[in-house]
């Protein structure tokens, strides 16, 4: 169809016969459907104003063809920005009722679904009780409006009002019958958004009380579904921060498997999100107990292995979670260190930051962990750091230098590596954590005679004094070292 044509089709949109509406709208959605550039057209000739107005036509067919031509078209920019100034979104969800034909069904909720990537959509669809029809055809024995519907709701939920109005309209167990789904695509957005609601722990309940975590462990277990692990792995990782679930997964041998399938996976997002998972498990203390239980140490050391920044830098915030726990903190000491001091010489920064964090955590109040931490060579490494970009790789740098300096031969050992020179540039930083652990650094190292000697001559720089008195209670401290 030629512009031209497309022109006198659009004033058909006009017809009084129902005959002519029906045909008009069927030629526009073919020709819309040929390209964006046809949408940019009809847009121009004014198709969008009486498309919108038969979408609620009496007759079924001009109704049909009107919301499928609709459909097509709201996949163009321009379109969309038009159809939210109409505030088209309450005709599309009363196409959504159970009565209108099942082709309705999939273009209304593929034009919703369209929309609701912009936020003035999605608050005029959860406004005008979106939701629920969206819900309910979650359960439509049509694929395409399985997979347009699960895919608004997807985009709905990033809203913290939406995720709490799905959970009242009972929305897991649908969802969990779409992972059973032949089509990737709708088990794939059935995943993602069973990701984003399953961060609320009342949702989380509803979903171990519905099997989800059957449904989650198949899906892992199958390796068909590889493409589906990494979303599948999210979702149990949020699972994981509650204790129920936790026990319940050891019980049922989940928890084996989950850790045997991040060490024998080869697929980088996988083994990050298993890390992922472990860290959001082990900030509550009981859970840190039965991980520690399942040996997720080992796990652990051996993904730290893996050739992959992300991955990398996921393990190391497990290890630092971990380390509340203090058999665990003992159990990384030996084969962890080493490969943790490794990281600090990255080229990424935030690889470095994960990696001094764990070291950190590891090397407090646990002077065998500092020792080691000498032994695998990280003095040269840490003091390199504490020049690094991030605050955080600076200021944990500083904690585990401070941590090794409580045993005088890593206390002179590092001194003799210029740490007092080193620490100067820490503490002119313009981020306040940093600052004070850096001067505690100093403090940590002014009961030394060489030290408080390069104490005295930095001292000499006005801006060296300065960085100290601001931390006046440390710099009391240093001063009983350097001058008593």
């Amino acid at each position: 169809m030629s512009c031209k044509k497309a022109a006198t089709v659009v004033l058909m949109l006009n017809s009084p016969e129902e005959e002519v509406l029906a045909k008009a709208c069927d030629a526009i959605y073919k020709f819309a459907s040929k390209g964006d550039e046809n949408k940019v057209t009809l847009l121009n000739l004014g198709a969008v104003e009486p498309l919108f107005k038969l979408i609620s036509h009496e007759d079924p067919i001009v109704r049909k063809n009107a919301t499928m031509a609709f459909g097509i078209m709201a996949s163009n920019s321009d379109v969309k920005k038009l159809l939210r100034e109409l505030d088209v979104t309450n005709s599309l969800i009363a196409r959504l009722v159970p009565e209108e034909d099942v082709i309705i069904h999939e273009f209304a909720s593929l034009c919703l679904a369209r929309m609701a990537v912009e936020y003035t959509s999605k608050v005029q669809i959860f406004e005008q009780g979106g939701l629920e029809p969206l819900i309910r055809l979650l359960s439509s024995p049509d694929p395409d409006v399985k997979k347009n519907s699960v895919e608004c709701i997807y985009r709905l939920v990033q809203d913290f009002q939406s995720r709490a109005a799905v959970r009242e309209l009972n929305v897991i167990p649908p969802l969990l019958e779409l992972l059973k789904s032949e089509y990737p695509v709708i088990q794939l957005l059935a995943l993602k958004t069973l990701g984003v609601i399953s961060n609320d722990k009342e949702t989380r309940i509803i979903l171990r009380e519905n099997q989800g975590l059957e449904h989650l462990f198949k899906i892992l277990e199958t390796k068909e579904f590889n493409d589906l692990h990494v979303e599948a792995l999210a979702v149990v990782a949020n699972c994981l921060e509650d204790v129920d679930t936790m026990q319940l997964i050891q019980q049922t041998g989940g928890l084996k498997k989950l850790l045997s399938f991040a060490e024998t996976s080869t697929i980088p997002d996988i083994q990050k999100n298993a890390a992922k998972a472990i860290s959001k498990a082990a900030y509550d203390s009981e859970n840190r107990k039965i991980l520690h239980e399942q040996e997720v140490e080992k796990c652990l050391i051996n993904l730290l292995g893996t050739d992959n920044d992300g991955v990398k830098t996921a393990v190391s915030q497990a290890i630092s979670a971990m380390c509340e726990n203090l058999a665990s903190k003992d159990a990384f000491g030996i084969q962890g260190i080493p490969q943790l001091v490794q990281l600090l010489s990255s080229d990424n920064e935030e690889v470095k930051e994960a990696a001094a964090m764990a070291l950190a955590n590891l090397t407090t109040a646990n002077p065998g962990n500092a020792s080691s931490v000498a032994e695998a060579e990280g003095i040269e490494p840490l003091i390199n750091v504490l020049s690094a970009k991030r605050d955080g790789a600076v200021a944990n740098a500083a904690i585990v230098l401070t941590n090794m300096a409580t045993q005088e031969p890593l206390r002179l050992s590092i001194q003799s590596h210029g740490i007092m020179n080193a620490i100067g540039e820490p503490l002119q930083s313009t981020n306040s954590q940093v600052q004070s652990k850096a001067v505690l650094t100093v403090a940590a190292f002014g009961c030394d005679a060489d030290a408080r000697t390069e104490v005295r001559l930095r001292s000499n720089s006005c801006l060296f004094c300065e960085m100290l008195v601001i931390h006046y209670i440390s710099f009391f401290k240093i001063l009983m070292f350097v001058f008593f």
